[in-house]
């Protein structure tokens, strides 16, 4: 295969605290949604993979869950997903927000990298900017550069696109040079079933108490093609009194819900999709490894 002069292609992945704002910058990069976003942490579970295409190159992203000090099986597990990812890519992505000080978990994280950072670049990104006075943009940037010995330090705002195709500059020069390691116009290589879970999750978690997030689990249980799309999806929460939160007065809150989420399906897909929501309780599943490896994680 044959490929243009100077091409570089290569895996990199974002990892911080939860909620830094990796998953918004995951989207930013790639140009469209392929990793869901809230304002609760630990929104993300998987390592979603976005590609990056350009004339000069190929990333591929690994946006992953926030590293955190696990309370539940789910979390350990979650941890183990961000710890096997950044062994196995080409540059790390150290993502700390600018409306936040630097603080104890920022070091525990980057205590950790330097297992990985005598083979593996890391890239410090001051994330949020937007949110951020100029002269506090400053101070985070001096409080990164003595956090850690960053290959590169590059202030970023996902929102206002501000710096994101420098930041992408940056992690392609990281690259080695070898050909595209995805055809062109693929942005995701997630399972179709995996990301329809996923937006079925972000519309449930808009909105809701603090104790729901981390009780929330999707699984897409059947998939019929026709005219239109027939979609059944179970949502499962470990308490009846999480389903009655999830459920609404009257099934209200769960048909917003499916509005919300059928419409990300439908622009995803590109086609018509009819979407049936089930809730399910399965009592303590983030503690139960056979519930666990039901839910798949």
């Amino acid at each position: 295969m044959t490929w243009p002069e100077g091409f570089r292609s290569g895996f990199a992945c974002f990892v911080g605290r939860p909620n830094v704002g990796k998953s918004t910058l995951t989207n930013a990069l790639v140009g469209q949604k392929v990793a869901i976003t809230s304002s609760r942490p630990q929104t993300t579970r998987h390592a979603i993979r976005g590609i990056v295409h350009r004339p000069d190159g190929q990333l591929v992203l690994v946006d992953t869950p926030g590293l955190h000090k696990p309370r539940t099986l789910l979390g350990e597990r979650l941890n183990d997903v961000v710890r096997t990812t950044w062994a196995e890519v080409d540059v790390v992505g150290f993502c700390a927000p600018a409306d936040q000080p630097v603080g104890p978990g920022d070091r525990f994280i980057v205590n950790e990298l330097r297992k990985v950072a005598d083979r593996t670049p890391v890239v410090g990104i001051l994330t949020k900017t937007d949110l951020a006075r100029p002269e506090v943009i400053a101070e985070r940037l001096l409080a990164l550069q003595e956090l850690a010995d960053f290959a590169e330090i590059v202030p970023v705002s996902a929102v206002s696109g501000k710096q994101v195709e420098l930041l992408t500059d940056l992690l392609l020069g990281q690259m080695p040079p070898g050909p595209p390691l995805y055809p062109e116009g693929e942005l995701s290589d997630e399972p179709e079933t995996t990301m329809i879970a996923e937006f079925v999750r972000e519309a449930a978690l808009e909105g809701v108490r603090d104790e729901l997030p981390h009780s929330l689990a999707v699984v897409v249980e059947e998939m019929v093609e026709g005219r239109t799309l027939q979609i059944r999806a179970e949502i499962f929460v470990e308490r009846s009194s999480q389903k009655a939160i999830v459920i609404g007065r009257g099934g209200s809150r769960l048909k917003d819900v499916g509005t919300r989420a059928r419409q990300q399906i439908e622009n995803m897909l590109g086609t018509q999709v009819h979407l049936d929501l089930f809730v399910k309780v399965a009592k303590d599943w983030q503690r139960d490894p056979r519930q666990l490896r039901r839910l798949g994680f």
